[in-house]
């Protein structure tokens, strides 16, 4: 029979707690104070929105890094019209699914072998562009977000 010892299960479920609720590898609050003296050069209308999460035109990079974290790609274009910008992107991962049909050795009675046909279905993952961002001089000049593309 096994035997435990309170003290060892009392330390095994305060690890796994401490597993479960102290390791986000990126949230607001970590990026927050990552970026603190920036973040308190917000105004307050612009605290509260990097704090839940939301951007808008004329933010700085640092408020969307805060507010959103890391983007996946960087892009830089320059043009005539509106010179040097840079864009953030975001990307998105949603389960596309596939299906066909396989065949698999049946028996039926009498010991008679035959092939059944049955259908399969694969997931498979796919990225794609959530949102960008565009910066001129450090400072949202437009975002949009893009839907999850459809099955």
């Amino acid at each position: 029979m096994f035997t435990f010892d309170r003290r060892l299960v009392i330390l095994l479920f305060s690890f796994c707690a401490a597993l479960f609720t102290g390791c986000k590898t990126s949230t607001i609050e970590s990026r927050r104070l990552e970026k603190m003296t920036s973040y308190n050069q917000l105004s307050p209308e612009e605290k509260e929105l990097v704090d839940q999460g939301q951007i808008k035109i004329g933010m700085s990079a640092d408020a969307v890094y805060v507010a959103w974290g890391r983007p996946s790609e960087v892009l830089q274009e320059e043009t005539v019209q509106t010179g040097k910008t840079s864009s953030w992107r975001y990307y998105g991962t949603w389960m596309q699914e596939t299906r066909y049909w396989a065949y698999r050795e049946t028996s039926r009675p009498g010991n008679d072998l035959y092939l059944e046909r049955y259908l399969v279905s694969d997931y498979n993952p796919r990225d794609y562009v959530r949102a960008e961002i565009v910066f001129k001089d450090g400072k949202v000049i437009s975002w949009r977000t893009l839907p999850r593309p459809a099955s």
